[in-house]
Parts: C-alpha cells; structure tokens; sequence
C-alpha cells in the first residue's frame, strides 16, 4: 500500500540542487522499495563550501545519510553552538518534531535515503518512535553491515553503480514485513488529505481499534504520535505556501485559519515551537531550500 507524502512534506529534491559547484542526483527504487522509500539522492560538491551553520527545520520522516568522504557527522546543541555530538559513519535521522543545526561545510560527497512517512520501520529493527527526535550512528542499528554497506558504496565506480547497490542492500536489510498497518496507511492518508485537525478517536473508530491501539501502533511505525505527526505536516504545508508568496504578500490570519490552525496566535506559538523562528523571522531568512534556513 502506497502513503503519499505528508501535506508539501520538503522532498530531498528541495534539499540539494545541482549547481556549478555541486552534483545532485535521484533515483526511485523499484517495488516494493518504493512504497516505503520516497528516493535515493546522491550529493557531490566540487567547491568546498564556507564554513555556516544551518537550522533544520522538522519534516517528520526518517533520513539516512551516508557521507562517502569523510566518515563523521557534527550535530549541534541548539541552545549553544559551541557544543555539538558527533556521529561516525553513517548516520539515521529520526522523525523530528523540532529544528536541529548543522554545519552544511561538511556536505560534501553524500548518498542518502528519504523515506516516505511510515517507510523506515521495516529496515532498522527498533520501533520508529524511539529514533523520535535522534540522531543515531548506523553501526549502532546495523552493526559491521553499516561499515561493509559504505565500503561497498566506496567501492562502486558510478552514481548509477551506487543506486544500485544501494537499493540491492536495502532489500536485503528489510526486518519486518514490507507493509503498514492498515489502520497507520488509513491515518496517514487522512492526515495527508486535510489541513484540518482530525480526532485521533474519530480515525480510531473508522478502523475499529481502539484510540489507544492507533497511537501505538502509528507511533512505532511512523515514529511520532498521531497528533504530533499532523502538528509537523501542517507546518510543512505552511512552508510550501510561504515559498509561493512574498513578503508583501502574506495574510498571517488568513494563512493560520487556511492551514487548520484556530488562529493567528495558535498559529504563531505553534510556528515558533516547531522551528525556533516567528514566521516573519524565517520569511526573512528563507532560502529555495525550505527547510534549511541559514543561521547568522
């Protein structure tokens, strides 16, 4: 069963764009890969980027990034950019309900996976909610076969080669059956075709299981609690709104009210909340790359 993307959810295509001083390339598996796998994208730079600093905004999908060149990634604290943790090899984002920051210097030879909602749960052998808002080291999940998987990346002479091999090896990493729960594939099409809060109970009782049976089990394969879910969409269709607009030309009450929130104020906290910034600070700072957002 195909889920389409949360409400304008940011695709990776809107994450890296070739340009002259950089390579990007995507690729779509084939069945079934592709009802839980939205793309593979490979990312190549051919200039060193000056070193900044970039605020991550939250899309509620799992990512999985595989630098090629160098071998660790550097996630920073959000409340001071002098601390940061480091990840070695491969690296698993979480569903995230909030922004994290990231230096984009280091993007500089990369592959990775975006998957659809509700799509990484066969392959990392945990229940996606406890990746919830972390960032976690491969090995940690798939042991010596995250190393051999890099390797074999490193190894393989084309991007086309490295699709490939990518898609051989994620098929042969599935853990758990290629298929949602119907009562998730029926939550997040709901979630997916409404700007409108939903009742979790009203879905509930549409599929007949019980409301707290719905949050479980949606949590452990999309990784975030139906309402917090539909909170991360709707803020993802305000963004894609925001990127047809300019500054001139936003209605805040008008917009609130058109994405499902009860108001402008409602719309602001939430705004804030999920992305550090009050939507006029981040119209003011946005980029084509919507869910990046350049840190001063």
């Amino acid at each position: 069963m195909s889920v389409s993307q949360p409400l304008n959810t940011d695709a990776i295509e809107g994450t890296f764009k070739s340009t002259p001083t950089a390579l990007f390339r995507v690729h779509v598996p084939k069945p079934p890969l592709s009802d839980f796998i939205a793309m593979f994208w490979y990312y190549e730079a051919t200039a060193i980027a000056p070193s900044a600093k970039e605020r991550l905004l939250p899309s509620g999908t799992v990512e999985f990034v595989i630098r090629l060149a160098k071998d660790s990634t550097q996630v920073f604290n959000a409340g001071d950019l002098t601390k940061s943790e480091t990840f070695f090899g491969s690296i698993v984002t979480g569903p995230q309900a909030k922004y994290f920051i990231l230096d984009k210097s280091e993007q500089d030879t990369l592959m990775g996976i975006h998957f659809k909602p509700g799509g990484a749960f066969p392959f990392f052998g945990v229940p996606a909610n406890e990746l919830q808002d972390q960032h976690v080291s491969l090995s940690d999940l798939w042991g010596a076969r995250a190393e051999d998987l890099r390797s074999q990346l490193l190894e393989a002479g084309t991007v086309e080669a490295r699709f490939f091999t990518l898609e051989r090896y994620m098929l042969e990493a599935v853990s758990r059956p290629l298929v949602r729960h119907s009562a998730v594939h029926f939550a997040l099409r709901r979630f997916c075709s409404s700007a409108d809060v939903t009742a979790v109970g009203d879905i509930a009782d549409e599929v007949n299981i019980s409301q707290r049976r719905l949050s479980q089990i949606f949590a452990e394969q999309v990784g975030l609690a139906p309402k917090l879910y539909h909170r991360v969409a709707r803020f993802q269709n305000v963004l894609h709104i925001l990127q047809r607009r300019s500054e001139k030309n936003v209605d805040w009450a008008e917009l609130a009210l058109s994405c499902g929130y009860f108001d402008q104020a409602h719309f602001n906290h939430d705004f804030q909340s999920l992305s550090g910034l009050t939507p006029t600070t981040y119209l003011s700072r946005r980029t084509e790359h919507l869910n990046h957002v350049p840190i001063d």
